[in-house]
Order: structure tokens, then sequence, then C-alpha cells
């Protein structure tokens, strides 16, 4: 059983068409997708590493693996394309609003 910080369901129940992304300047927008990709980045390897002993079996090898993954999320942000592909959608969404005002 694959346990994770994250309850899948509570994502899919939100309504997301209402996000509000049309005072979000371009900087910022693209900063907060990086920042998603890192989180979930973090979250695939916190589950994938589990059980490994990459960090040893000691005490403390939790925390240390926990730093790891931190460490190479925050690094790979913005390099796996979910940010680019958020972003795109974000954008075109905040043009469309604009558009139809």
């Amino acid at each position: 059983m694959i346990s994770s910080n994250v309850d899948i369901s509570t994502l899919m129940q939100k309504d997301y068409s209402k996000v509000d992304v049309s005072n979000m300047q371009t900087d910022k927008l693209k900063d907060v997708c990086d920042s998603f990709e890192a989180f979930f980045m973090q979250q695939l390897l916190d589950i994938s590493l589990k059980n490994s002993k990459i960090a040893g079996s000691g005490t403390g090898n939790e925390i240390i693996k926990g730093m790891y993954t931190e460490s190479l999320s925050q690094q790979s942000a913005g390099t796996l394309g979910i940010s680019d592909m958020l972003y795109k959608f974000l954008s075109e969404k905040n043009n469309n609003q604009k558009g139809k005002i």
C-alpha cells in the first residue's frame, strides 16, 4: 500500500475552472508552476524511494532521504515539462478570460 502526503481525492473534488489567474504576472505564474512541478516531483521521489536504503538504515535515514528528495525536486523544477504545460494552460485561460471582458 502506498501512502502519500497528498490526498488525491481532495484535489479531484475542487473546481479549478474558477481559479483566477488574470491578475498574476507572467514571472510569478511561471514561479508558481515551477513550484508545483517541484512539489509533484518530490511526492514521486518520496514514494519511489520509500523502501530504499539510499540513506542507510539507521537513525535519521528518513530525514536524510527527505532532504535528498527535496533537493532533487528543487533542482529539477521547470525541467520535466509539467511546469511548461501548466503555465501554457493557465496563460491561455488568462488570455481567454481577458478577451471575454
